[in-house]
C-alpha cells in the first residue's frame, strides 16, 4: 500500500488481487508511488515487475465527498456506491469507497475480505487510526476501499462519550488532502451516529429510492433530517441528486413511483434509472462490480450513464431549494400511489 499524501513507498500488501484494465486481468500485489508516477506491482512470467505505470495529476482537483444515504434498507445504497465508484474509476477518476455499514457489503462487493484487513473504518472512528493505513486496493485501477467489519456495530455505543463524535469521519478524510476525485460513503440503513458522521463529512448527498411503495415512506422526513445536518454541522452539504433504482418497466407501480418522485423533486432526480438486473445481484458474490462481472448488462450500462451524470452534476443547489413544499411531501406521494 502507498501513502496517498506523501507518495512514500510502503511494503507490498500480502493479499494479491486481480486488476482489470483495458487489457487482460493481471495478478497484482501492490502499488508504488514516487512523485507523480504510480506503478502497479504485478507478477508476470515468473517474476515481479512494475507495470501499468501512469502519471498522476500534477494539481489535484477538489475532492467531491458523496454520501449515499437512505434510512430505508434494501433500496440499492451499497449497489450504487460500488458500481458508481467502479465506473467513475474506469472513466479515469480516482475514487475511494468508504464502507460505513457494519454489514460490510460494500467491502466484500469490491473483493476485499474484511477478516484479513489490518485496519478498518472502525479503528479510524474509534481509535483515531490514520485513514491511509486502512485504504485497500481493488480489482479496478483508480478504485480504492476503506473496509468495514462487524466491529463497527458497536461504534455508536463506544462513541457516546467521545468528543466531537459527529465529526470523526470528516477529520479523517481531511488528511487525504484532495488525493481522490471522489469519495463515496456507503451509509447504513439508519439515521444514527454513523450516518450523521457521513453527512457531516460529505459535500454532497445521493439518495437512492427503490421504485416500490415502501421506499417512498418517510422520504420527506429523510430530507428534513439532512437539512438539520446542513444547518447544524455541515453548511456546505448539497443534494447531488435522487437516483431511482430497481425499476421494473413491466409494472405500473414502478412508473407511478418514478413519476411521483420526479414531480415532487423537480430537477433533482437523475435522468438515469437503474433497472432490476440479475447481473447486479450476482456480481457481489464474485467480489466484483458489475462493470467487471458483465459490462454489457443493462445494470452496468445504467450505472455507467449515472457515473457520467454524477461527474457532470451541478451540485450548487442547496437542500432547501431541493426540498419538497412540505415535510410530508414524500408521504403525500405515497398516498397518491396507494389510491391509484
Amino acid at each position: 500500500m502507498f501513502d496517498h499524501r506523501t507518495g512514500s513507498v510502503y511494503s507490498l500488501i500480502s493479499r494479491p488481487f486481480d486488476q482489470h484494465t483495458a487489457g487482460a486481468p493481471k495478478r497484482c500485489f501492490g502499488y508504488l508511488r514516487f512523485n507523480s508516477r504510480v506503478s502497479v506491482v504485478a507478477y508476470s512470467e515468473g517474476s515481479i515487475e512494475l507495470s501499468d505505470t501512469y502519471t498522476a495529476e500534477e494539481e489535484p482537483t477538489e475532492t467531491r465527498a458523496i454520501a449515499v444515504v437512505n434510512h430505508k434498507g434494501g433500496v440499492g445504497k451499497t449497489t450504487t456506491a460500488i458500481n458508481l465508484g467502479a465506473w467513475l474509476a474506469l472513466e479515469g477518476h480516482s475514487v475511494l469507497v468508504v464502507d460505513l455499514d457494519p454489514q460490510a457489503n460494500a467491502t466484500t462487493g469490491l473483493g476485499v475480505d474484511p477478516r484479513r484487513v489490518s485496519s478498518s473504518i472502525y479503528q479510524i472512528l474509534v481509535n483515531g487510526t490514520p485513514i491511509e493505513d486502512a485504504i485497500e486496493p481493488t480489482a479496478v485501477r483508480n478504485l480504492f476501499c476503506v473496509p468495514s467489519t462487524i466491529d463497527l456495530a458497536g461504534a455508536e455505543i463506544e462513541l457516546v462519550t467521545a468528543f466531537s463524535r459527529e465529526l470523526r469521519l470528516r477529520k479523517a478524510l481531511e488528511t487525504l488532502e484532495d488525493e481522490f476525485d471522489f469519495v463515496l460513503i456507503d451509509c447504513p440503513p439508519s439515521l444514527g451516529l454513523l450516518t450523521v458522521n457521513s453527512l457531516a463529512a460529505a459535500t454532497e448527498v445521493i439518495v437512492p429510492i427503490q421504485c416500490e411503495y415502501y421506499a417512498l415512506e418517510g422520504l420527506g422526513q429523510l430530507l428534513k433530517n439532512i437539512n438539520l445536518i446542513q444547518t447544524n454541522l455541515n453548511p456546505d452539504l448539497r443534494l447531488c441528486g435522487i437516483v431511482l433504482t430497481m425499476y421494473d418497466g413491466r409494472t405500473r407501480l414502478s412508473e407511478q413511483v418514478a413519476n411521483e418522485v420526479r414531480s415532487h423533486f423537480p430537477g433533482k432526480v437523475f435522468g438515469t434509472v437503474v433497472p432490476r438486473s440479475v447481473r447486479l445481484s450476482e456480481a457481489p458474490s464474485f467480489g466484483q462490480p458489475v462493470a467487471l462481472y458483465d459490462p454489457r448488462s443493462k445494470g452496468s450500462i445504467a450505472y455507467r450513464a449515472l457515473a457520467a451524470e454524477v461527474a457532470d452534476a451541478d451540485a450548487d443547489g442547496t437542500l432547501e431549494a431541493a426540498a419538497p413544499e412540505s415535510e410530508d411531501a414524500g408521504d403525500e406521494a405515497v398516498a397518491r400511489v396507494r389510491w391509484r
